[in-house]
């Protein structure tokens, strides 16, 4: 089985085209090829924090991590390999923000996986980059383009906003439930009680609609939110501050960098990364659970029913409970009882 995704098995395809060429990789890169590619020089953008955590070891100061690239990532550079994501806002807003930074006269390469909607570069880049489909192979399209006007672009005029419960949530292209409240994280919602409470962990927290619902309800809970996802952490931290809540807001691929022990942990955990589905962050929230809760402390999530996480919970907790349910979504909770606690 290949290391890499199909995305890059197709740009490895045109491996001899890049050898002279000073290349910023950007995008959904889910693999290490930018850190083993051969070109006059490497670099990488992603909003992705468990990407960069692949890349850095090889790439070092190379590898960037943050919702907007800036000049300094883009400065040196005569070539974009951009990977395109499954929203397509969010390759919209990469992109115009890439492409703003690039000189005139920068090659593009755009590939993403057909079912991706990665045609839609042709339009999305039109008076941008004449961009045409050069190669197409394993399921995925390949585009280039030159660039040939820089776009204006002005985060500020990405945000989006909508109401929950009366708490104003604030959001951005790529970050779930970026138009509206999910019915999932709805239905975890109507579980957490008012007045409670501790320590409160949101993982995976997208705009910070649980964390910051749940703070109205419950003044007195001190909040820690944690996403992979750039643009989830920065619509978290305007969620909180246009609701006047305090919280930690932190880059964590599920625990990686979460410190200490935690009365309550909650998270609406993602079963895709890109448009693959993986279980793998469901099953690390699960399994460090114990280390990261005091006695008595639970974790309480919310998945599609038919994913196989009640086995996981009662493997690590010895037992769970459901305790909100519909045709489409379970809630379930699970409490650290003593002799479960694992080491913080």
């Amino acid at each position: 089985m290949s290391a890499y995704t199909p995305a890059s098995e197709v740009i490895l395809r045109h491996s001899d085209e890049f050898i002279a060429r000073r290349v910023l990789f950007a995008g959904d890169l889910q693999d290490t090829l930018p850190a083993r590619f051969e070109a006059a020089s490497v670099c990488a953008h992603t909003s992705q924090y468990h990407h960069w955590q692949q890349l850095r070891p090889a790439l070092g100061d190379k590898a960037h991590f943050s919702l907007l690239a800036d000049a300094g990532m883009t400065a040196d550079c005569d070539t974009l390999i951009y990977y395109w994501p499954k929203s397509k806002q969010e390759a919209q807003f990469q992109l115009y923000n890439l492409l703003s930074l690039l000189p005139v006269g920068c090659d593009i390469f755009v590939v993403g996986e057909n079912r991706s909607g990665v045609r839609s570069a042709e339009g999305m880049l039109d008076g941008i980059a004449s961009v045409n489909k050069i190669d197409s192979a394993r399921r995925c399209g390949l585009y280039f383009g030159r660039l040939e006007q820089q776009p204006a672009f002005s985060p500020d005029a990405w945000w989006q906003d909508y109401e929950v419960d009366g708490v104003s949530v604030r959001t951005l292209p790529g970050v779930f439930s970026r138009d509206g409240l999910d019915a999932g994280s709805q239905l975890l919602l109507s579980t957490l009680e008012a007045h409670r409470k501790g320590k409160v962990l949101d993982i995976a927290c997208g705009a910070g609609v649980l964390a910051s619902v749940f703070a109205q309800r419950s003044p007195k809970i001190r909040l820690t939110l944690s996403d992979v996802s750039a643009a989830a952490l920065e619509a978290s931290q305007a969620t909180l501050a246009s609701n006047q809540l305090e919280g930690q807001v932190l880059a964590s691929n599920v625990y990686s960098d979460i410190v200490g022990r935690f009365d309550l942990i909650i998270s609406n955990p993602p079963f895709h990364d890109g448009m693959q589905t993986s279980l793998h962050a469901a099953e690390m929230l699960i399994r460090g659970a114990a280390s990261h809760l005091n006695q008595d402390g639970e974790l309480r999530i919310v998945a599609n029913a038919f994913l196989p996480y009640p086995a996981l919970l009662d493997e690590t907790f010895g037992s769970h409970e459901v305790i909100a349910h519909n045709g489409r979504f379970r809630v379930y909770r699970a409490v650290l009882r003593r002799g479960k606690a694992g080491k913080a």
